[in-house]
């Protein structure tokens, strides 16, 4: 939010410069994030002077250039070479001197300076009033007033403005402060508590007051509920024109561009004062009627923008006796609004229902001035006020009349809120005792009436304006925001408390894994929880009935809560591949939400992503790509580090892996991982293969928290190692031949491994080969080659008569 310096000066006499201020509204919780300067001609005209031509001559070398001697004052004479057919001896013209910055009409920057055009010297710049941005004439030079005195700073002349302008980031819950108005309001009551009382200047409408009645236009608000009270009046002779310079230059400080004086006007108030209002062209209201109500939902609008909108039977609408008009609170109407052919007005002020306003907004996607007013909440007592002072406005600056009274629908008047504000709460939840009268003054000072006062607290009234000021918490942390957090004394002795907790709690956990894998290579990342409803049709396992669907989405993008990580890891892959990171690894722990028959579920999951080279490339080694192996080794070497022993693996086949494992423990399913599928890949414009796990991080919690350390002691006998080449059916698995040999020998048999697969020529059809080492170990003794020989014999006859097996 851009809030002006000198436009706070007329509500408030500021006694400190921008900066000292910007650091005040800072401590007042409306964070500066920066001020800029702003000046109402770009540039500020310095280095322009007034000169005087004292001769003019053809240029000896051009036909269309003249030669000029121009008097700069104090004695200084110039030789300027000029091609502006109105240029005449003993003229006051505009001169930028060489070393002046002058700006275009995009505001880009060309200097001034000492050049030869065509054999002749040129000493500065005789300027039109186009290249001084004074206006928009550029076919002649711009002649001035006799009287000037040469070497007079054009920029006294026409009183360029320069203004300084905060940039505040305002956070959701200050609705008071969205106007100058407002953060003049907390300023003053900061001055206050620094000592210096400021005297706060609000706009007066006391002059306010009917001319005739010749233009009533009735208005009748049938959803009271969504519009809790609506004011408009009627002006007529109104004389559509461009705003005055010191209304121009107000709004485009703070980045609004003048459109005309009438829309100006509505524009100034609702920035001055924090209340939007709406102009609209009287003579093209059909029946001379305004009705204020919901229409059935499909009906066609066509909005300001040119844009064809759908409207929803929600949304809140501003009609004549024939058609919509306006989306109320929101955005204008294509036709209704104020063009320079407009003589007569209806100027609208209301207080809509935030929670009507917020929805229609994000329901079409618009995010307007008035909308980020209206959707926060604005002071329904403000209403009348700013109509007046907004019809005042437009009378001073487009000579209108007030045609009408003003016509107020209040049915249910909007009551201050009630609070009791307790002592002790107070002193608690600041750290500090204030005494009793500092309290009453940061109140007044914010316009928070004192009702009583006994030994315990305060009842309070709140205005309406502090909508978010509700609770006594609310009014604590107000004052403690004006007594100020810097204030606040520390002691000087720190107490705390250690809590017991189990070493199996969940964030000690994940923060065991997660160091586990940043260790192994990967970044840990966090995604929005609020996803995309498309996503459910790329899995047969994610069903629509299933989504829990937010009630004020942001987005249709992010309307739904996500029931996988799979597809937010794929947004961030598709994210980085984008920007040439091509290998990635990614981890995350996060929810899954699901809404059943049986009610809502959430689920902590912790998902992995691989996708790429498993290292960088080197001159001095080959580039490999990650694969499912490597993938199946992180994620063992996760239980493996919680200590979850005794997990059985198997095959998954689903529409989300092309190839992938499902881990179980004897209770529940812990994880599934393999090659995501190309088709989904797809959806998300990515080439390379991309490796998932799954693991449900909630079941693998509770497992972990039944195992009980187990230590054993390091044998001191050799382990031996023996490999076998078996050629097998192509339908075998390694989970089968490892079976197979741990039933064989259970006792001295340590470990099985697959090191080698070979497919292809040399083997016949329908077979392949592995290559599978066992390791044998007694704790007891050193095993002999008599003793292993007699176990692989073993073990070759449970292959070749369980799997056809064959030795290579």
């Amino acid at each position: 939010m851009k809030i002006s310096y000198n436009w706070l000066k007329q509500f408030i006499k500021l006694p400190d410069n921008a900066e000292e201020t910007g650091k005040l509204l800072t401590d007042l919780g409306l964070e500066v994030e920066g001020i800029t300067s702003f000046q109402s001609i770009k540039g500020g005209l310095e280095g322009v002077v007034v000169g005087h031509v004292l001769s003019c001559s053809e240029h000896p070398n051009a036909d269309k250039l003249q030669l000029t001697k121009v008097n700069l004052g104090n004695g200084e004479e110039v030789q300027i070479v000029c091609g502006a057919p109105n240029i005449a001896a003993g003229q006051k013209v505009p001169v930028a001197t060489v070393g002046t910055t002058l700006f275009d009409e995009k505001g880009e920057a060309w200097d001034i300076r000492k050049s030869k055009i065509r054999g002749e010297i040129s000493h500065g710049m005789i300027c039109s009033e186009k290249e001084l941005g004074l206006g928009q004439s550029h076919e002649g030079i711009m002649v001035m007033d006799n009287s000037l005195a040469p070497g007079t700073p054009v920029a006294k002349i026409f009183d360029v403005e320069n203004d300084e302008v905060f940039e505040i980031g305002l956070t959701p819950n200050r609705a008071d402060a969205m106007s100058h108005w407002g953060v003049a309001r907390d300023l003053k009551a900061g001055y206050q508590q620094k000592g210096k009382s400021l005297e706060l200047i609000t706009p007066s409408v006391s002059s306010f007051h009917v001319d005739n009645r010749s233009l009533k236009i009735p208005i009748k608000v049938e959803s009271s509920n969504l519009a809790p009270r609506y004011c408009g009046v009627s002006l007529s002779n109104v004389k559509v024109g461009e705003s005055p310079k010191w209304l121009k230059n107000r709004l485009k400080a703070i980045g609004i561009i003048p459109k005309n004086n009438v829309v100006d006007a509505t524009n100034y108030v609702m920035h001055e004062l924090g209340q939007p209002l709406h102009a609209f062209d009287a003579g093209k209201i059909a029946g001379n009627e305004i009705n204020v109500k919901t229409l059935k939902s499909g009906t066609k609008f066509i909005t300001l923008d040119g844009v064809e909108r759908e409207l929803h039977e929600e949304d809140l609408m501003i009609c004549d006796a024939e058609k919509p008009l306006c989306i109320a609170g929101v955005f204008g109407g294509l036709t209704s609004g104020v063009t320079e052919n407009t003589t007569q007005v209806f100027l609208e002020s209301a207080y809509f229902n935030p929670v009507s306003i917020r929805k229609t907004a994000k329901r079409h996607g618009l995010n307007t001035d008035a909308s980020f007013r209206f959707e926060r909440g604005i002071d329904p007592n403000a209403v009348e006020y700013a109509l007046k002072r907004a019809a005042l406005l437009i009378k001073e600056i487009a000579g209108a009349d007030v045609t009408s009274d003003i016509d107020d629908l209040y049915p249910k008047k909007i009551e201050d809120f009630q609070v009791f504000l307790t002592f002790e709460k107070v002193n608690n939840l600041i750290g500090e005792n204030l005494q009793e009268e500092t309290i009453k003054a940061i109140l007044a000072s914010l316009e928070i009436r004192v009702n009583n006062v006994s030994e315990t607290g305060m009842g309070l009234t709140i205005p309406s304006y502090r909508v978010d000021v509700q609770r006594e918490s609310d009014v604590i942390e107000e004052i403690l925001r004006v007594y100020g957090y810097n204030n606040i004394k520390f002691g000087e002795k720190l107490s705390l408390s250690v809590a017991n907790s189990s070493k199996f709690e969940d964030y000690k956990l994940q923060n065991i894994i997660a160091n586990q894998l940043v260790g192994q290579g990967f970044y840990e990342s966090m995604s929005n929880s609020l996803s995309s409803p498309f996503y459910s049709s790329l899995s047969e396992n994610l069903k629509e009935e299933y989504e829990v669907k937010m009630l004020n989405p942001l987005s249709q993008e992010l309307s739904v809560l996500r029931q996988t990580l799979l597809f937010s890891g794929l947004e961030s892959i598709a994210y980085n591949i984008n920007r040439k990171r091509n290998s990635i690894k990614i981890f995350e722990f996060g929810k899954t939400y699901h809404s059943y028959v049986s009610g809502r579920e959430e689920n902590k999951h912790l998902s992995v992503f691989i996708s790429g080279l498993r290292a960088a490339e080197r001159w001095n080694s080959s580039a490999e790509k990650e694969n499912f192996f490597y993938l199946k080794g992180i994620i063992q070497a996760i239980f493996e580090k919680l200590g979850i022993p005794d997990l059985k693996s198997k095959m998954v086949k689903n529409d989300v892996f092309s190839e992938g494992l499902q881990i179980n423990s004897a209770k529940a399913k812990l994880a599934e991982f393999g090659v995501v599928k190309k088709s989904i890949l797809k959806k998300f414009d990515i080439e390379q293969e991309v490796l998932y796990a799954d693991l449900n991080w909630d079941e693998i919690l509770e497992i972990a928290k039944e195992q009980k350390p187990t230590y054993a002691s390091i044998s001191k006998y050799p382990a031996m190692r023996r490999d076998f080449a078996l050629l097998l059916d192509k339908n075998v698995t390694y989970e089968e031949i490892e079976n197979i040999a741990l039933q064989t020998e259970k006792k001295l048999l340590k470990g099985v491994d697959l090191f080698d697969v070979y497919e292809g020529k040399n083997l016949p059809e329908g077979k392949k080969s592995y290559a599978v080492s066992f390791i044998f170990q007694d704790e007891k003794k050193t095993l002999t080659d008599k003793q292993v020989d007699k176990m692989m014999k073993k073990l070759q006859q449970r292959f070749e008569k369980e799997l056809k097996a064959e030795l290579r």
